[in-house]
């Protein structure tokens, strides 16, 4: 069974970066069985789709994020991350990683979750 562990920093400033950590277990991000997703959810909104990246490395992002979003890998460490630049309050959420079986670019039924990280933007 394949799990996910988000990390990184609980706190960021406006105008930073914010980067975030999933350590895949169980399962290998070089494997055509998923496809790697980086989530969040707004206090009081729903899920926002951000971004994936696919077992080969290509990576897709949501139009309305893509200026600011990158995400990539490390094969050696098994783990995929997510940057977010010129962060504001809006960027504040939960931050989840997730995997699924098919490439949609955008919300979708996924197979597993990390539990979640809270990140808030405040000076």
């Amino acid at each position: 069974q394949v799990q996910l562990q988000e990390s990184g920093p609980g706190l960021v400033k406006p105008s930073q970066t914010l980067s975030l950590t999933c350590t895949v277990s169980g399962g290998s991000i070089t494997t055509g069985d998923y496809y790697w997703n980086w989530i969040r959810q707004p206090p009081g909104k729903g899920l926002e789709w951000m971004g994936v990246i696919t077992y080969s490395g290509s990576t897709y992002y949501s139009p309305s994020l893509k200026s600011r979003t990158s995400i990539s890998r490390d094969t050696s460490r098994n783990h995929f991350t997510l940057q977010l630049s010129s962060v504001t309050s809006e960027d504040s959420a939960v931050y989840y990683c997730a995997i699924g079986p098919v490439l949609r670019l955008r919300i979708s039924g996924y197979d597993y979750w990390g539990q979640g990280t809270q990140v808030t933007v405040s000076s």
